[in-house]
């Protein structure tokens, strides 16, 4: 769509000004914060952060913006964007590539554009819903027709035991033909690149999740919270090829 020209220009800008930032502070020496939720946070997600937010004020000021470090602005407003500056903090300070940055805009909170930017392993995938593109190239999901055959990744597997159950996500692991840990933003990436056909996480807050809808849907996937609703209203993720996720929803509810 001919509107999206200009957001999605933008969205370039803001992952590669806040990649630059990130990167500086990657692999060295930088003290580590412990927030609220006992979430870790650096200078790195701060001044990431801040960057976007100075960008997105001066070119489109009458947007709303949504942040995990400095929370809203401009509440009321019809396009908000939603940031994500470094979604895996914990892999960033352990010196791990696996990290990147989350940027979604959203109309009246339908996602509209949504970018995962991996600034270690300078990868850039951004959607819209229609079609997605990594690097400037069409990618789609693959088609994982069984269970059996699919690679499943989650960010932690204990938050399915904390927030949902463990009994099925315990079953679901048994059955697919791997299982790895290659999670927060990264696994996405994997499953919207065509290496993976489940991504799990129970639990999520809006800057973690608003910016994989577009991209999920956006390469032919399914995108739902944990039991089959719309992300946008619930607090979990399970993304997948699209062909085993009613089935995947099943054996996590059961």
């Amino acid at each position: 769509m001919e509107e999206l020209n200009q957001p999605k220009a933008f969205c370039k800008a803001l992952a590669m000004e806040s990649q630059k930032i990130i990167l500086s502070y990657f692999r060295s020496e930088i003290k580590i914060e412990t927030k609220f939720d006992k979430s870790p946070v650096t200078i790195a997600d701060k001044k990431a952060e801040e960057i976007m937010r100075s960008m997105i004020l001066k070119e489109f000021p009458e947007h709303g913006i949504i942040g995990e470090e400095y929370g809203e602005q401009n509440s009321d407003a019809e396009y908000k964007w939603i940031l994500d500056p470094i979604d895996g903090t914990k892999s960033f300070i352990c010196g791990t590539p696996l990290f990147g940055t989350l940027i979604a805009l959203v109309k009246n909170d339908n996602p509209l554009l949504g970018v995962i930017n991996l600034p270690a392993l300078n990868q850039f995938l951004i959607g819209d819903n229609l079609s997605a593109e990594l690097n400037n190239n069409i990618v789609s999901v693959r088609k994982c027709e069984k269970i059996e055959d699919a690679v499943l990744l989650s960010s932690d597997q204990l938050t399915a035991e904390k927030y949902r159950t463990r009994d099925g996500f315990e079953k679901l692991i048994r059955q697919v033909k791997l299982y790895r840990m290659w999670g927060d933003c990264y696994g996405y990436y994997l499953l919207a690149s065509g290496y993976a056909d489940i991504m799990i996480d129970p639990i999520m807050n809006k800057w973690d999740l608003a910016a994989l809808i577009p991209i999920i849907k956006g390469v032919g996937g399914t995108i739902t919270d944990y039991y089959g609703n719309d992300p946008m209203k619930g607090n979990s993720i399970v993304a997948t090829g699209g062909l085993i996720h009613n089935e995947t929803l099943k054996i996590l509810n059961q």
